[in-house]
């Protein structure tokens, strides 16, 4: 007797490997792999560009995977899966769960009504070590602290066998698929701002596996403090391979720890797993928080003198702020899609505070422009860099982008992205602004014509700052 197909609903998890939904529908019989973007359901979280790039060529290499079988589609799921069930002759549907609260909210609907109907419904997670309705206090509530939430994550252990297994080799149903099925999606911008980002990534789930073994040889034994240094290549810079679901959080844990064990540096390891317990904290924090997106956590922050200022913005954005560090980081984003973890805290730090701009201006600009734009990481980061999120970072705890320059040694960095200083030697290159003219001449500096003098001082920003701080403390408690 021949199995019934059954769906395979694509969604975060574009890999073959360690797919738990995947692997259970295609023990199940032969499955009809889909795809489908949803500009539906998500608004006002439609993918940003450079998402959407990656996207684009991570379907294509899933379909590649998928010997070009993959059904990429374009509405709403819960108009187009029951129309496919009805076409296929399908009865089960099987996919892997998503958290964002606009994803949470259409899979239930979309549950109930193929239940409903008779259809077979099974979820599984491919995408978090602790799911967060796992990981809550003894009272049942979630954590808005970090260090217990790790703490209760570590006591109660990670499940790694049961999510781990091999690449699976499903038996496809045949469809007769568009060859310009990819393009018709819209996926990539007219305009080729996206040119390099080939040159730091490669996506899909082959790019994922080689990401970690170059991570895994050359970057974890310097991790705790390597990662805080731009010029080094300390860190994985596997979060939009993870994002994308191309790499098992899992996976990735298990060889980290493993090979901590094999070389002997568990507390290189055992750091790089914390952050990766990071992820799993913030989106907690989305899952019982859903306002995150919008609205500042600590609420005393509602009334906060934000100075929308389109001027500051657009220097920050386009990396025309007279400080080094801040413009190599925003311009790294844009050339590349990607900011190294350090400076996003600096960027960050600097539009909230000496710039006073409002930190939901620079979560929409990173969400359109980072390859790993995630909703609960990039809310939760601008929310802890505000000083209005949880465990947050205190709101006068500024960070000063030359002194951070020099501990963290980014002169290499700022010459990578902002060429235009590159003469300048490591004493200067922090702070063209005071060198002597003779070093600036040497090195072919114009202050204001081809590198601009700083936007804002660092000290007057830094004092109005604390000014705008204090006054709202003081109104709180009026």
């Amino acid at each position: 007797m021949t199995a019934q197909p059954s769906l395979m609903w694509f969604r975060q998890d574009l890999r073959l490997r360690d797919n738990p939904a995947l692997t259970a529908a295609a023990t199940s019989g032969p499955i009809l792999p889909v795809y489908i973007l949803d500009d539906t359901n998500s608004a006002p979280w439609q993918l940003g560009a450079a998402s959407r790039w990656w996207l684009h060529h991570s379907l294509s290499a899933l379909d590649k995977q998928l010997e070009n079988r993959l059904m990429v589609l374009q509405g709403d799921p819960l108009e187009i899966i029951p129309a496919l069930a009805a076409k296929f002759g399908i009865r089960k549907i099987f996919w892997n769960r998503c958290y964002e609260p606009w994803r949470s909210k259409r899979d239930i609907r979309l549950k109930r009504a193929l239940k409903e109907t008779g259809l077979s419904v099974t979820s599984s997670n491919a995408s978090l070590l602790v799911e967060p309705w796992l990981n809550l206090k003894d009272d049942g509530t979630p954590y808005k602290v970090f260090t217990p939430f790790y703490r209760r994550a570590m006591s109660k252990g990670i499940d790694l066998a049961s999510v781990l297994s091999a690449a699976s080799n499903p038996k496809l149903i045949p469809a007769d698929l568009p060859a310009d099925k990819l393009d018709a999606l819209g996926l990539l911008s007219e305009v080729n701002w996206h040119s390099s980002f080939f040159e730091s990534f490669t996506p899909g789930e082959a790019g994922a596996d080689k990401k970690l073994a170059c991570f895994l040889e050359n970057g974890i034994s310097n991790y705790k403090q390597g990662r805080d240094f731009p010029g080094l290549e300390s860190v994985s810079r596997l979060s939009p391979h993870i994002h994308f679901g191309e790499i098992a959080p899992h996976r990735i844990y298990k060889e980290s720890l493993e090979l901590g064990e094999l070389r002997g540096i568990e507390s290189e390891s055992d750091h790089f797993g914390r952050e990766l317990i990071w992820r799993e904290f913030s989106y907690s924090l989305l899952h019982y928080f859903p306002s995150l997106t919008e609205s500042n956590m600590n609420r005393s922050f509602d009334g906060f003198p934000w100075q929308r200022d389109e001027p500051l913005l657009r220097a920050w954005q386009t990396g025309q702020t007279g400080y080094p560090l801040v413009d190599a980081g925003m311009r790294q984003l844009w050339q590349t899609g990607y900011m190294h973890n350090r400076v996003r805290m600096v960027v960050g730090s600097f539009l909230v505070k000496n710039l006073l701009q409002d930190w939901r201006e620079g979560a929409r600009w990173f969400w359109d422009c980072l390859l790993d734009a995630d909703l609960a990481n990039n809310t939760a980061s601008w929310q802890w860099v505000a000083g209005c999120g949880a465990d947050a970072a205190p709101y006068f705890r500024i960070f000063n982008p030359i002194s951070q320059s020099e501990k963290f040694k980014t002169a290499r960095y700022i010459r990578q992205f902002v060429p235009e200083l590159a003469q300048l030697d490591d004493k200067h290159i922090y702070e063209p602004d005071v060198a002597p003219e003779s070093k600036l001449t040497a090195a072919g500096v114009k202050l204001d014509e081809n590198y601009p003098k700083p936007i804002v001082g660092l000290k007057t920003s830094r004092e109005k700052a604390l000014g705008a701080y204090q006054q709202l403390k003081a109104r709180n408690r009026a």
